[in-house]
């Protein structure tokens, strides 16, 4: 089944392209929909890819999932904001969203630097005076950069970014960054401060570059304009409303702010009215930090490699509600990935393990070093769509293990030993499965409740207990053979304590309802059951 990515927003040419070239991808374009129409359409994709006209709040989100047959596990957004997302119920429903911030660095960063250049020498106000015939360079003197002190709010790729620039500017440059405790940043160059208040005490511009997040929203507003320099100069390109709009303007017309330059609004577009419109101090544009064609044409191709990436299973990059996953495997890696995916199938097969409570997953070997906790969680995730119709994705996991009361946890073996995957469920009952994965690169089962095996587990396969007695194979095989169907591979598991033994045999069709009572019926046959792995 081919994956199915909707575009739902306008978006540069390129990144459509790069989704068509790709093979098993089919993409539809539908952009602008709302309402009923955009439920339907994001329930039968595997991804959407938005901008940010297109909302994907809560009440769409809900909707969409109502629909039992909503297959939606990524939303990527070209560009960096995710407020037109919905992060809490995305996380909820297991959807990973993620940004393409990186694709935009560069654009956004020269955007701000350059309305930190315009505000400073007037560029806007002097350009309009001369377009109207006028001249007045005595009213448009402006301050000189180099030697002047730059405070930077967020030292992100675009801070950083924005520190080199202010620095080849002969800038004097402080950082504050809440999740920075490093006392300097960029070789020394960077002085880091412990708060915000330490920084605004201190600097002639102030530029922001963080999320607008509930700690960040007003952080710019009358207490720091009553302790800040006279004629401090404000940029903000981030996020509308880090910045305190009303105390701006206050501090801007008591002249304690010497002029802002915006380009990110509370509400955008701002009304008519807005004091920014009309304001002298006040250089505008329209939220236009990554509007560059190469920013354009890099955040559509890097949305949508980023999302199908994560749909194919081979990583996530620049997720925003993944809690710092590391899902970055080697190939060998991602083969104990669907190991554990299919060992927790057949499992589910052979024993009932959707009243499990306990899970432990234990990895041994070289091979999966550094990546146990990682491979655990594909397990766990595998594990809990046992046990729940709510949908469970590497993004919720964590969450979903502890509503249902499942306690994980994850043992990393010896390294020295041979690679290998064992997990234990407690539930009703204790079960254990063990596989490995050989040379040849492929998945195989090599334990199942005691029992050695040595089996690939995939195609259609037939679970049986019976009586460990001579004759049971011959049994079996006449009633297969009855049916007309053929054996591909059979692998037998001799008698536990209690005298059970177990077949799992490989069949060259889907096992029928009919041909399943027919080997129950067989005396000394005690459980049969199948599966598609």
């Amino acid at each position: 089944m081919p994956i199915t990515i909707l575009i739902a927003d306008k978006l540069a040419p390129e990144g459509a392209t790069f989704l068509k070239a790709q093979p098993n991808v089919e993409v539809i374009e539908n952009t602008g929909l709302t309402g009923g129409a955009l439920v339907e359409a994001i329930s039968a994709a595997d991804g959407v890819i938005v901008r940010s006209e297109v909302k994907l709040p809560e009440e769409i989100l809900d909707k969409a999932f109502k629909n039992s047959v909503c297959r939606l596990r990524g939303i990527a957004r070209a560009g960096v904001g995710v407020d037109n997302i919905d992060l809490p119920t995305a996380t909820k429903y297991g959807i990973a969203v993620m940004n393409s911030a990186s694709a935009s660095t560069i654009t956004t960063a020269e955007h701000a630097f350059a309305l930190l250049i315009s505000l400073a020498r007037n560029i806007s106000n002097s350009n309009a005076v001369f377009r109207d015939g006028g001249w007045d360079r005595a009213n448009f003197v402006g301050v000189q950069l180099a030697g002047r002190t730059l405070g930077i709010v967020g030292m992100g790729r675009i801070g950083q970014a924005i520190a080199r620039r202010a620095l080849a500017f002969g800038m004097e440059v402080l950082g504050f960054d809440p999740f920075m405790k490093e006392t300097t940043a960029l070789d020394g160059n960077v002085q880091m401060m412990q708060s915000f208040n330490d920084l605004i005490k201190q600097v002639d511009i102030v530029t922001f570059h963080v999320p607008r997040t509930e700690e960040t929203t007003g952080m710019l507003g009358k207490e720091q304009f009553a302790i800040c320099k006279n004629g401090l100069l404000v940029v903000n390109a981030a996020r509308g409303g880090i910045v305190d709009e009303e105390a701006l303007i206050e501090a801007l017309d008591a002249g304690k702010c010497g002029g802002a330059a915006i380009d990110v609004y509370m509400t955008e577009p701002p009304a008519e009215n807005h004091p920014f419109r009309s304001h002298a101090k006040v250089l505008c544009t329209p939220h236009l930090g990554a509007s560059t064609v190469e920013a354009q044409e890099a955040v559509a191709v890097n949305a949508c490699a980023s999302l199908l990436r994560y749909l194919k299973g081979e990583g996530l990059d620049s997720a925003v509600n993944a809690g710092g996953l590391d899902l970055e495997l080697s190939n060998r890696q991602r083969t104990f990935v669907e190991l554990a995916q299919r060992m927790i199938t057949l499992l589910g097969t052979v024993a009932t393990i959707s009243n499990t409570n306990e899970v432990t997953v234990e990895l041994r070997g070289n091979a999966t070093k550094g990546k146990a906790d990682t491979i655990a969680r594909y397990a766990l995730v595998a594990l809990l769509q046992h046990c729940t119709d709510e949908p469970v994705s590497i993004i919720n996991v964590t969450a979903m293990a502890r509503e249902l009361g499942v306690t994980a946890s994850t043992i990393v073996g010896a390294i020295d030993a041979v690679d290998s995957l064992i997990i234990k469920t407690v539930g009703e009952h204790e079960h254990t499965i063990e596989g490995t994965v050989h040379a040849d690169g492929l998945p195989r089962i090599t334990n199942i409740e005691g029992r050695q095996f040595d089996m690939v587990p995939i195609g259609h396969m037939i679970a049986l207990f019976n009586d460990d007695t001579p004759g049971m194979v011959g049994k079996v095989g006449e009633v297969l053979g009855g049916a007309k169907v053929n054996i591909d591979e059979m692998v037998i598991g001799h008698g536990d304590d209690d005298g059970v033994a177990m077949m799992i045999i490989k069949t060259n069709t889907v096992p029928t309802e009919d041909l399943l009572s027919q080997l129950s019926a067989i005396d000394g046959v005690s459980k049969v059951a199948s599966a598609v792995i």
